[in-house]
């Protein structure tokens, strides 16, 4: 299935809701979706630095309120 969005015509606020409903319905499926081999890495390496305390975690919900934020 082609799909075609007037991406031109949406506001940025638009397309960020389009993703958001995206990666909802990908995240249902997500057993289906196979992680790259470099993935583990990433993710390892990422929690050593939070260990550190040279990263944090945010949540999900903030991070999304702090992007339509700075997009407004």
């Amino acid at each position: 299935m082609d799909v075609t969005l007037p991406l031109d015509k949406m506001t940025t606020s638009e397309k960020l809701r389009a993703l958001e409903q995206i990666w909802d319905d990908l995240c249902r499926g997500a057993e289906e979706i196979p992680s790259p081999a470099w993935h583990a890495d990433v993710l390892r390496a990422r929690e050593k630095r939070v260990k550190k305390g040279e990263s944090r975690f945010v949540d999900w919900d903030d991070a999304k309120r702090s992007i339509r934020d700075r997009v407004r």
